[in-house]
This record gives C-alpha cells, sequence and structure tokens, in this order.
C-alpha cells in the first residue's frame, strides 16, 4: 500500500488544520492506520491511531481533546483534525499502517509509512 499525506501548513496558535492520508493499492480498510510526528531535533513520536473498522481509536495524552482521528473506507483515506493548535505541535506529520495487531503506538509495528506533511504553528 502506498501512503500520501497532505493537508500541513502554517497556522497560528488555536488554529485548526485537517491532515489527510490517502492509501492507495491495497484497501485501507486491511489496516490500523496511525499517525506519529517528528519535530526539529526530536524523535519521532506518537499522535493517534485508529481500527480498521473506525470503531476504536486511541490519542496521546498531549493531543487528547484537540485531535481527533477518523477514516473514510470508501474513500481509502484516514484524517487527523486537529484544534487548539501551539507551538509545540510543530513538526513532519506521517501517516502509517499496519498489518498486524501489535501496539498502536509503537512504530517499529507499522509496515507502511507516507510521506510527512509539515505543520508549522506560529505564536
Amino acid at each position: 500500500v502506498q501512503l500520501q499525506a497532505s493537508g500541513g501548513g502554517l497556522v497560528q496558535t488555536g488554529g485548526s488544520l485537517r491532515l489527510s492520508c490517502a492509501a492507495s493499492g491495497r484497501t485501507s480498510s486491511t489496516y490500523v492506520m496511525g499517525w506519529f510526528r517528528q519535530a526539529p531535533g526530536k524523535e519521532r513520536e506518537f499522535v493517534a491511531a485508529i481500527s480498521r473498522t473506525g470503531t476504536s481509536t486511541y490519542n496521546t495524552d498531549s493531543v487528547k481533546g484537540r485531535f481527533t482521528i477518523s477514516r473514510d473506507n470508501a474513500k481509502n483515506t484516514v484524517y487527523l483534525q486537529m484544534n487548539s493548535l501551539v507551538p509545540e505541535d510543530t513538526a513532519v506529520y506521517y501517516c502509517a499502517a499496519m498489518r498486524g495487531a501489535s501496539s498502536w503506538a509503537r512504530d517499529t509495528a507499522y509496515d507502511y509509512w507516507g510521506r510527512g506533511t509539515l505543520v508549522t504553528v506560529s505564536s
């Protein structure tokens, strides 16, 4: 499966962005989908993940109440709605797909990765 993330950009503190991750090849409903991010000089970190059917989600604590992950399997697309953005959210955001049923927050559990999309939050 090939993954293409989009929707990044420059936004002011308190603003919103919606990231999209389009999957091609095998249908995305085969995979658990996740979002990760990597800020300059920092390690890649887990942001959110969603089950194959979309009925279960999991967010890291720092984004709970602000970010929402969702998916539309008919469109083979996963979304990350980001609200109340703060400068600490500035990072390159990556989407990833997992074939198995391992830990959703562990980046090594994911089998496919898309190119990132840059999110910059100005103060």
